[in-house]
């Protein structure tokens, strides 16, 4: 059976009762319809966007107070479904205001939640018989579904608001985002995906178009040696890592996969980066291990990372790495690893001094007394570690001339404002069981890379 990323295991789909439901209820076809005003991107701006998605916000909030129709209870009994048509139009105005000068990247992320995710649910519980190897309550059918008909809409919506002609270019960046959409759908979380799906899937889409064979051309000369050097040292740091005990079998193959990504960025530079975020890490964990074994609040398997840990961490960094040489914007990208990297050592390092140091942690959200490593805690020794861990990353990718100047300060702000995230979504999702940790990981890592790249992107 499947675990989650925080350990659980997901209860298996019940197909007898999904085929009996019928695939296009009221809110389903509210939500598939959402896709028309779309269009109207073509001809528009971002504020009027803006406002068309307030439109589209108060019109769903009236069917909810009167007609009822978005309430209706799903297949499982739950009406917490229900409320995703009325987070769709929140989420579009996010990206509306956060894409205001790209309205194709919202159209494609627009088409992807509106139709994919529709056709997703619509044939998952009629024709769904292959439950996902990770979330038996999804199938295969239903993701290949989001897949297909998500990267079908997307692109013929891009084109449509961009005006442009047919380009391969379009055709695989709306198909590898309806990809990371149709897994962010599937994840074994409770956090509904009318919010995680547009934005992932959209900041996906938005870094993706960005390359260029220009870029790659450019950096083509290099990367014949790079890439060998790449295989060679992950290989040797994982064999090292994996005899040391310090990551599991499935965390030395993802930590290989994710580590090439790393390294084909900036080549060895971009490699340390990563290392140093290892060490610091593993050196965090073992300190007072004792002392945490004893409060049972220890990591599992004396701190070995396995592949869950690996990919909610570096999975970022590693985006933002090989854009690093696909586009030409190598400084906003490599402030964007960097950020990264820094914010998941940070967070690392947070959470293993604050248990050995302290015996009482306080929720961020409130200052709630809490036992120390409880999920959104934070407290005066592990946040002035974690700080420490996150400036030590950037000031060693200063000084291999990554970055200078404003850039240092932006890039380690960045990193802060990405644990203090990690913290608020920890006490105000993790704790209510919405999100798993390392999806939590995820957003806290992926968010201090998007806060980076968004200022290197204008300056």
């Amino acid at each position: 059976m499947s675990q989650t990323l925080s350990g659980s295991t997901p209860q298996p789909l019940n197909l007898a009762v999904t085929k009996s439901v019928h695939p296009w209820p009221p809110r389903r076809v509210l939500q598939v319809s959402l896709v028309l005003p779309a269009f109207l991107l073509f001809s528009i701006t971002w504020y009027e966007a803006a406002g068309l998605a307030i439109l589209i916000l108060l019109f769903d909030l009236f069917l909810v107070r009167h007609a009822r129709i978005v309430l209706e209870k799903s297949s499982t009994g739950s009406d917490e479904l229900g409320l995703g048509v009325v987070l769709c139009p929140v989420s579009m105005l996010a990206l509306t205001l956060i894409f205001r000068h790209s309205l194709a990247v919202v159209a494609a992320a627009w088409a992807m939640l509106a139709v994919g995710d529709s056709m997703a649910g619509a044939i998952g519980e009629v024709r769904g018989v292959s439950p996902l190897p990770f979330n038996p309550q999804k199938t295969w059918e239903g993701f290949g579904a989001f897949v297909i008909f998500g990267w079908v809409a997307a692109f013929l919506l891009m084109l449509w608001v961009s005006a442009a002609q047919p380009n391969l270019k379009t055709f695989l960046v709306c198909m590898f985002g309806a990809l990371v959409g149709a897994i962010v759908e599937s994840l074994p979380i409770r956090l509904n995906d009318n919010v995680t799906v547009p934005l992932i899937g959209g900041g996906f889409v938005f870094c993706a178009h960005l390359m260029g064979r220009v870029s790659l051309g450019y950096n083509l000369p290099y990367l014949g040696a790079r890439i060998g050097w790449a295989l060679i040292v992950n290989l040797i740091f994982a064999l090292a890592a994996l005899g040391l005990r310090q990551i599991t079998l499935s965390g030395a193959m993802a930590g290989f996969l994710l580590g090439v990504a790393v390294y084909m960025g900036y080549g060895y530079k971009s490699f340390l980066i990563l290392f140093s975020f290892f060490v610091l890490g593993a050196m965090a964990t073992r300190l007072g291990y004792a002392r945490k074994l004893e409060r049972g609040i220890a990591e599992r398997r004396k701190g070995a990372r396995s592949w869950q840990e690996a990919v909610a961490n570096i999975s970022p960094a590693a985006f933002f790495s090989v854009l690093v040489i696909t586009t030409p914007y190598q400084k906003a990208f490599l402030m964007a690893m960097v950020a990264a990297l820094a914010e998941a050592a940070g967070d690392t390092v947070a959470s293993e001094i604050g248990k050995w140091l302290s015996a009482r942690a306080y929720l961020i959200t409130n200052l709630q007394p809490v036992r120390a490593g409880e999920d959104g805690g934070v407290s005066l020794p592990g946040t002035a570690a974690g700080f420490g861990a996150s400036a030590l990353v950037v000031i060693l990718a200063w000084r291999l001339g990554m970055f200078q100047g404003w850039s240092i300060l932006m890039t380690l702000a960045a990193a802060w404002a990405g644990n203090v995230t990690d913290s608020f979504l920890g006490a105000a999702l993790e704790r209510r069981g919405l999100v798993t940790n390392g999806f939590v990981n995820f957003l806290g890592s992926g968010f201090a890379g998007a806060l980076a790249l968004a200022w290197g992107l204008h300056h």
